[in-house]
C-alpha cells in the first residue's frame, strides 16, 4: 500500500494565513473530498500537494516511485498539440508505444498497399505485444469515448474551455497515478460522463483527492472528507452525508466546550475581583491560570448558518411567454416551436449536454437574443436579475464593500427593514475583515459570489441563473438555495448540478440537441436516471440488455428499485404533519363559527366557502402524507 504523508504544512497569502500546521495521511484506496468556503485555500492546498506551488513550510513524504496526477480547474495544455498528443503527454514508456501504434495504424489504413506502412504497422503491433499495451490502449479508448473526445486531431488552442477540461481529465486518468488530484472534475461534463466517472473513481485502485461543489458526486465517490476551515483541517470518515452529520456533532461539541469555558472564566473573574485587595497573598499559580484562560476565550471559530434576507419588487401575474418559438444559428437548430408560459413563483430548470444552446435560451428570456421565429412576451412588472457565466469586469483596485455601495449603501430586506452593504456581505459569507479587501486579492470563487450578491441586492423579481454552481463553494450554495426557497418571484436556472436542480426547480426542460426539447416534472435526478441515462448508454443497448435479463429470469427475482425522497420531498415531509394539524384546527374553528351563526345565512355562506377551501387543502395534504409515508416506509 502506497502512502502520501503530510506534516505541518503551512501557507500564507499576503497577510492572510490560508492554513497552518496541517498534517494528514492519504493511502491507496482513500477517496477524499476536500470542502471549504471560497478563499479558504483549497486550490492553494492542491497546488502544494501536487508540487506545482510548494507550501511555505512543512513536509510531504512518499515512496520514491510515487506518482501524482493533477487536474486543475483550467488545465495548462500546450495549445499547439493535437488532442491525441495532449492526452499521450505522460512520461510513461507505454504511452509512447500506444501512440506509435495509433500513428502506424492511421498510416496503414490510409495506404494499405504501402509496404513501408505495412512494415511499420507490424513492428508497432509487436511493440504492443512486448509492452502488454493492449489493455492500456483499450482503457484509453474507453476514457476518450466516455468523455466525448472524438476529434483527436483537433488542436488544443481551438478548443473551448470545457473541451480543454475534458482533455486534461483524460490525460490524468490515462496516467493512473498513485494519487489522483481533481479540482472541480464534473464542471463541463455531460451527465452520462459524470455517471461513468463516478463508477470509474469508485473502483480506482490508487488514492483520490477531489474538490467539487457537486454534492451527489461527493456522496457517491468519497469515503473520507477533509474540511478546510479558518486555517485548520478537520477529517471525517464516510461520504458527504456522513460529513454533514459529523460536522454538526463537532460544532455542537465545540459550542458546549466554549460554553463551559465561559462559565469557568466568569467564576474565576469573580474570584480575581474579590481578591484584588489581597494581591500579596493571592495564589500566583491561579493568577497565571486565569491569564491563560482569558487568552483562550473566543478561539472557537465556526461557519455560521446564515440566511440571506433581501426584498424584491412586486411581480404581476404576467411574467414571460414563448409561443411557437424557434431559434437557429445558420444550420444549427437550438429549439423549434417551443412554447413556455412562466408564472409567478415558477421554479424552472434548464439542462442538457454541452453545446446544445442552454445559455442561448436564457439569453432569449433575458431579451439579449432575438428569436428566429415565434412570439416572446414579457410582463410590465418584470424586474430581471441575470447571473451570467462570465463575471462582469470588477476593477482590481476597488474594495469589496465599494463594489456593493455603487449599487446602494442601504437596501430593504424581505420584511422591509433597512439592510446595509456591510450586513449583506456578512449574510453572504464575507466576514467583516474582508469588507475592505481589494478585489484583486479575492479568489475566483469569491469574485463570483460578490457578483451574484450585487445582482440579488437590486431586488429583482425574476432571476435568470446561468450555471450558478460553477466556482461557488457548498456553503454559499446552501445560502443561495435557502434564499431561492423563500424567493417570491420566478426562477429560471441553467445548471448541470443535479443536487442544485433537485433543490431549486419544480419542473424543467431538457435540451437534447438538434432542436429537441423535452419537458420533465419533479426531481431532475429521477428524470435523469429513468429517461436520459438509459437512452445514452449505448443508444438504449444497456436498457435492452437489462430488460432481456429480467425477462429471462424467474419471476421472484424481479425487484423494483426503491424510491427515495427527493430533496424537496424531504423538506415537505419534515413539516407536513404540522401543516395537517394547523389545517385541522382551522377546519374545527370554522365549524364552530358556523354553529354560532344561528340563522345568519349570509354569514354562514361566507364561512362555508372558506371552510370548503380549508377542507380541500386538508384532503390534499392527507393524500400527500399517505404518498410520502409509503416512500419513507419503503426506505426502512
Amino acid at each position: 500500500m502506497k502512502q502520501f504523508r503530510v506534516e505541518n504544512l503551512t501557507s500564507v497569502y499576503g497577510e492572510k494565513v490560508l492554513f497552518e500546521d496541517l498534517s494528514f495521511l492519504i493511502s491507496s484506496g482513500d477517496r477524499v473530498g476536500l470542502v471549504g468556503v471560497n478563499g479558504s485555500g483549497k486550490t492553494t492546498l492542491l497546488n502544494a500537494l501536487s508540487g506545482k506551488h510548494p507550501a511555505d513550510s512543512g513536509t510531504i513524504t512518499t515512496q520514491n516511485d510515487f506518482r501524482i496526477g493533477y487536474l486543475e480547474q483550467d488545465p495548462d495544455l500546450d495549445g499547439h498539440l493535437t488532442v491525441l498528443d495532449a492526452v499521450y503527454a505522460g512520461d510513461q514508456p507505454v504511452f509512447k508505444t500506444v501512440r506509435a501504434y495509433q500513428e502506424a495504424l492511421d498510416a496503414f489504413s490510409m495506404n494499405p498497399e504501402d509496404t513501408k506502412a505495412a512494415d511499420r504497422f507490424e513492428k508497432a503491433q509487436a511493440a504492443m505485444d512486448r509492452d502488454d499495451a493492449w489493455t492500456i490502449e483499450s482503457q484509453i479508448k474507453t476514457i476518450l469515448t466516455q468523455l466525448h473526445l472524438t476529434d483527436l486531431k483537433a488542436e488544443v488552442k481551438n478548443l473551448s474551455g470545457g473541451q480543454k477540461k475534458r482533455v486534461g481529465m483524460a490525460q490524468v486518468l490515462i496516467q493512473e497515478p498513485d494519487l489522483l488530484i481533481l479540482d472541480e472534475p464534473t464542471n463541463h461534463l455531460d451527465f452520462d460522463s459524470i455517471a461513468w466517472l463516478e463508477q470509474y473513481l469508485a473502483k480506482y485502485k490508487g488514492a483520490l483527492l477531489t474538490v467539487t461543489h457537486d454534492r451527489y458526486f461527493l456522496d457517491r465517490v468519497t469515503n473520507r472528507v477533509f474540511e478546510l476551515s479558518f486555517g485548520k483541517l478537520y477529517e471525517y470518515e464516510g461520504n458527504y452525508q456522513d460529513y454533514l452529520e459529523g460536522k454538526a456533532q463537532r460544532q455542537s461539541d465545540e459550542a458546549l466546550a466554549e460554553h463551559k469555558l465561559e462559565k469557568k472564566y466568569e467564576q474565576e473573574k469573580i474570584w480575581m475581583n474579590k481578591s484584588a485587595r489581597a494581591r500579596t497573598t493571592k495564589q500566583k499559580g491561579r493568577e497565571k491560570a486565569f491569564a491563560q484562560l482569558e487568552e483562550s476565550m473566543g478561539q472557537v471559530k465556526q461557519d455560521e448558518d446564515i440566511e440571506l434576507s433581501l426584498g424584491q419588487s412586486r411581480l404581476g401575474k404576467k411574467v414571460m411567454k414563448l409561443e411557437d418559438a424557434t431559434l437557429a444559428f445558420g444550420d444549427k437548430l437550438i429549439f423549434k416551436n417551443l412554447s413556455m408560459l412562466l408564472g409567478q413563483r415558477d421554479r424552472i430548470g434548464i439542462t442538457g449536454p454541452n453545446g446544445v444552446g442552454k445559455s442561448s435560451l436564457l439569453n432569449v428570456l433575458a431579451g439579449r437574443l432575438p428569436l428566429t421565429d415565434g412570439i416572446f412576451e414579457v410582463g410590465q412588472t418584470v424586474k430581471l436579475g441575470y447571473y451570467t457565466q462570465v463575471t462582469e469586469e470588477i476593477p482590481d483596485d476597488k474594495r469589496v464593500i465599494e463594489y456593493l455601495t455603487d449599487v446602494a449603501s442601504t437596501i430593504k430586506d424581505e420584511n422591509g427593514q433597512p439592510l446595509s452593504a456591510k450586513d449583506l456581505l456578512e449574510q453572504f459569507l464575507f466576514p467583516p475583515f474582508m469588507h475592505g479587501t481589494l478585489v484583486r486579492k479575492l479568489s475566483g470563487g469569491e469574485r463570483r459570489r460578490l457578483y451574484l450578491l450585487k445582482i440579488l441586492m437590486q431586488a429583482p423579481n425574476v432571476l435568470l441563473l446561468d450555471e450558478p454552481t460553477n466556482d461557488l463553494d457548498i456553503g454559499t450554495l446552501t445560502v443561495l438555495e435557502n434564499f431561492l426557497a423563500r424567493f417570491a418571484g420566478t426562477i429560471v436556472t441553467v445548471s448541470h448540478d443535479r443536487y442544485f436542480l433537485d433543490s431549486v426547480a419544480d419542473y424543467g426542460y431538457y435540451l437534447a440537441g438538434g432542436g429537441e426539447v423535452d419537458r420533465y416534472n419533479g426531481a431532475f435526478s429521477d428524470y435523469l436516471d429513468e429517461v436520459i441515462l438509459p437512452q445514452e448508454s449505448g443508444n438504449g443497448q444497456a436498457a435492452v440488455k437489462e430488460e432481456k435479463a429480467v425477462e429471462d429470469s424467474p419471476e421472484p427475482q424481479k425487484k423494483e428499485k426503491k424510491r427515495k425522497l427527493t430533496y424537496k420531498e424531504k423538506q415537505e415531509w419534515e413539516t407536513i404533519e404540522d401543516d395537517i394539524a394547523a389545517l385541522e384546527e382551522q377546519v374545527d374553528s370554522l365549524n364552530n363559527d358556523i354553529a354560532e351563526c344561528g340563522s345568519d345565512y349570509g354569514k354562514i355562506v361566507t364561512i362555508q366557502s372558506e371552510l370548503d377551501e380549508k377542507q380541500a387543502a386538508l384532503d390534499d395534504k392527507m393524500s400527500r402524507w399517505e404518498y410520502l409515508s409509503e416512500i419513507v416506509e419503503g426506505q426502512d
